[in-house]
């Protein structure tokens, strides 16, 4: 049995310097850090991202903290569209704009050490087809897949209310359509499971398993899709954490409040204990 590792996203982090940032997730006693691409932190458009990068990496080596390289900066490529260009626009130059970012994103993590890329699918454009859209998915991530294999980075897809790719059903359905390539796996919003999934989130955790290449958690509603501290939602986490014990899950379980940043040091602190309190409770020690 595995004692999960935990670490804080951050895009919950934004009012802060990202060496701040990583410093106090390192003081807290955090484990790693889910780093968001963005123009706040690592900006991945801006010149010189190697030398950036290669910074970044020394500096999570004496923190002590691993990473995961997150991607689901609001406004990366397009500051009026939140989340665009997605892997599924109607436009080939734009899907192919998200696509070279996501390459970047691999490489970043190729750089940084990083346990894994995580991306998702976007929502379907008005007036296309859902056989349409999975075509365009899988197509789109074809060269992502090839660079996640070149440089030994998982690409780990995560299941999104509202997108094409919502469930851990759909995530089964792109697996299918590219052929089980080893270098696919899923990314696990705990939130997210006890929105839309059938199951509770510990059942989700243990029939994930087999995929699983990175974990976010905070806490949410049933059918609401807002991301909550913990406490404020409806999720029991003990057993979602003995659940992460017990099927081996060896990456980060990395707290996911995007929308809290006002409140990040604080709520960076709170969550951490939280959890090792859940966790002691759960047993998953």
């Amino acid at each position: 049995m595995n004692t999960p590792r935990y670490g804080y996203g951050t895009n919950g982090l934004t009012d802060l310097r990202l060496d701040d940032a990583l410093v106090l997730l390192a003081d807290l006693g955090y484990d790693g850090v889910g780093l968001t691409l963005d123009h706040m932190h690592l900006d991945p458009l801006a010149p010189d991202l190697p030398t950036r990068t290669r910074a970044l990496a020394r500096r999570l080596d004496r923190l002590g903290l691993g990473v995961t390289v997150e991607t689901g900066a609001r406004y990366v490529l397009d500051p009026r569209r939140k989340h665009g260009p997605s892997l599924l626009d109607a436009d080939p130059d734009a899907r192919a704009a998200r696509v070279r970012l996501l390459i970047r994103a691999v490489e970043v993590a190729a750089d940084l050490g990083a346990h894994a890329v995580h991306c998702f699918s976007g929502i379907t454009p008005e007036a296309t087809t859902p056989d349409t859209a999975w075509k365009r998915l899988a197509e789109a991530l074809a060269p992502v897949l090839a660079a996640a294999r070149a440089h030994g980075i998982p690409l780990a897809v995560e299941p999104e209310p509202g997108h094409l790719l919502a469930t851990l059903s759909d995530f089964h359905h792109l697996r299918s359509l590219l052929g089980d390539p080893e270098h696919l796996g899923l990314t696990l919003d705990i939130g997210h499971c006890q929105c839309l999934e059938p199951e509770p989130p510990a059942a989700c955790v243990r029939a994930a398993a087999p995929w699983l290449r990175h974990v976010q958690i905070e806490d949410m509603r049933r059918g609401v899709h807002e991301h909550l501290p913990f406490g404020e939602g409806e999720i029991d986490f003990p057993p979602v954490l003995r659940a992460l014990a017990d099927t081996g899950y060896q990456g980060l379980t990395v707290v996911e409040l995007p929308r809290h940043s006002h409140a990040g040091p604080e709520l960076a602190e709170r969550s951490l204990r939280f959890l090792r309190a859940a966790q002691a409770a759960g047993g998953a020690t």
